[in-house]
Parts: structure tokens; sequence; C-alpha cells
């Protein structure tokens, strides 16, 4: 498995799958051309892109072109590695027929293949370079802290990332990646506490 310092965006779910059996680190999609109005996802993009740098992997074909050039775009380019993949004709195994252009996405392609494209394009990979692993948030911390699981963790987590300027509507698993891609666990720690602290001495 590959760690990798940057958060890939990858256009749908079945990419995202795809990845995930080769890659560790958070990955997002843009939900095809879903990104160009939402934009509450283009603000999580590029908080991400500042905080930590993004890798855009989309499709070889036209439409994966489109996507590229819009987030080229609305997120600032020097916080960009644009990763392509190379242009493989064939048929993904869901489906039973091949796309308009005859290629493969990224959902189609080979973990080597799909290594080799985030070498080529300078990915910051753990363990390959020297950058330090930073810890991140698991599940059971989410439900430690009370962010998922009890009764009051949907309003916690409204709270929390409100004050952290992220959309209100995340869901915990959708909330894990963004905070992973975005802080250190331990400022997600001093954040609670804060809130907690405020919370105290409002109600005195």
């Amino acid at each position: 498995m590959l760690e990798l310092k940057e958060t890939v965006v990858v256009e749908g779910k079945y990419d995202l799958m795809r990845l995930k059996e080769f890659i560790s680190s958070p990955v997002l999609t843009t939900d095809g051309f879903r990104i160009f109005g939402d934009k509450e996802k283009q603000f999580l993009i590029r908080e991400i892109a500042h905080k930590n740098g993004i890798i855009l992997m989309t499709d070889p074909d036209s439409a994966g072109q489109v996507i590229r050039s819009f987030l080229n775009g609305v997120v600032d380019k020097t916080k960009i590695r644009h990763c392509y993949v190379p242009l493989v004709k064939g048929v993904e195994k869901r489906k039973s027929a091949p796309s308009k252009e005859g290629l493969l996405g990224v959902e189609g392609l080979s973990g080597e293949t799909i290594a080799e494209a985030l070498r080529k394009c300078g990915a910051t990979i753990y363990g390959e370079k020297n950058v330090a692993r930073k810890e991140e948030i698991t599940k059971m911390d989410l439900y430690e802290m009370g962010l998922s699981g009890k009764e009051n963790s949907a309003k916690l987590r409204e709270s929390l990332l409100k004050s952290l300027g992220l959309p209100t509507y995340l869901s915990a698993n959708a909330m894990l990646c963004a905070i992973n891609c975005l802080y250190e666990k331990q400022e997600i720690v001093d954040k609670l506490k804060k809130m907690s602290y405020n919370k105290t001495i409002a109600n005195q």
C-alpha cells in the first residue's frame, strides 16, 4: 500500500474504490460533473489543496479533461499535481460496453499502472521520500471524542465543522476524510477541548 502526503482527487466512487486497493491515503471524488455546481465541495478541495496539496487523477477521456480544467481554474495551481494515466483501450468489468472513446478509466487500470502514474507526477510517497508520517484520526477516535455513535454526536460534529470553517452537513465518514486531509490529530483534540471550555464558561 502506498501512503501519500497529498490527497488524490478522482471522478467517481468506482475510481475511489480502485485506488483504495493500492493507497491508504485520503481520496476524494468530484462526483463527475456535479463538481461544477457544488460550491461546498469546491471549497473543501481548495482547503485541502492549500493544506497538503492535491493530486488530480481524472480519466484520460475528454470528460476527464473537462473536469481537470475546471478544477485547475478554481484551485491554486501551485497546490496541484497533475497525474495523467495512460491511454488504454478496453472495457471496465462492471460495464457491458466500452465508453464513447473506448478507453479505460482509472477504475479499470492495474495497481502497477496507477502507482507508476503517481510516481511520475511527483507524488510525495511516505517511505520513498524523507517525509514524516502524521498520526491520523480513526473511526474509534471519533467515537471516543464523542463525534460518532453517541446521543449528541451529530450536534458536536456540526459545531466542530463550523468552528473549522468546513461544510456542516458532512457525515461522520466524510468528516473523517476531511479532517485527516487538513489537520493533525492533536489539533482536533485541542479544538474540542477549547470548545468544551468555552461552553463551560458560557454556562457559568
